[in-house]
């Protein structure tokens, strides 16, 4: 457990900066303008969940997901495969498809709706919109990803991996800003460009562009869509 706290030491650390980085350039460089009023509620409820998240989340996320990795990774599809970069490469795509999955059951069933709309009652979009999740959203998703973990046979190191990497893309694809060429990289990764759709108001126009980090779920089965939202 010591080792593993202190991999998740490194991971928020990481995460921190990045956080700041992506607030200084939201400021000087924002996509769209919200409201003094709107942005400081919106920081001030943000935040605030995180800190209340953070407290379940540091039992049940990176160390549970590493503890299942170690003890039932071999288990799995891939737990027989030799461990090398193939491995490494199947293990995140499939990981990585799997978030997807659950993040279009959000949206679609009911139930889990109730608790992941929490996550779309921003009225203003910006990076710390990415910490705006109901503590039930995300202890469901860790069991989910748990389950993962063993059906594919995910090594330890790769769940650091998709946990790290999916860590800064929540954060980077909900920054208030854009880039030259962002439209042509969204077709490989998740970028504020697609993701800004998801957070319209719109139902019709918000279940869409499931994906966290890679784009290509979205184009294989939908719906991707590239439109301006509606505020």
């Amino acid at each position: 457990m010591g080792q593993t706290s202190g991999i998740e030491g490194y991971l928020f650390g990481g995460a921190l900066i990045l956080f700041f980085l992506l607030l200084v350039v939201e400021k000087y460089f924002p996509y769209r303008k919200f409201s003094k009023e709107d942005l400081k509620a919106s920081f001030a409820t943000n935040t605030g969940a995180f800190l209340v998240n953070n407290i379940v989340m540091s039992i049940l996320s990176l160390s549970s997901l590493v503890l299942v990795a170690s003890n039932y990774a071999h288990y799995g599809l891939l737990g027989r495969m030799t461990d090398g970069p193939l491995k490494w490469i199947l293990s995140f795509v499939l990981f990585n498809f799997a978030v997807y999955v659950w993040h279009y059951l959000g949206h679609n069933y009911e139930f889990l709706w109730r608790f992941h709309k929490i996550y779309h009652s921003d009225k203003s979009y910006h990076v710390t919109t990415g910490l705006r999740f109901h503590v039930f959203d995300q202890a469901t998703e860790v069991f989910v990803k748990c389950f993962c973990v063993i059906l594919f046979g995910v090594p330890a190191s790769i769940v650091v991996v998709c946990e790290l990497v999916r860590m800064f893309f929540v954060l980077f694809h909900h920054g208030n800003f854009t880039f030259p060429g962002e439209k042509w990289i969204s077709y490989l990764i998740i970028t504020p460009h697609l993701h800004r759709t998801h957070h319209s108001t719109l139902r019709k126009e918000h279940d869409s562009n499931y994906g966290i980090v890679l784009s290509i779920w979205d184009l294989m089965f939908g719906p991707r869509k590239e439109i301006e939202p509606a505020s």
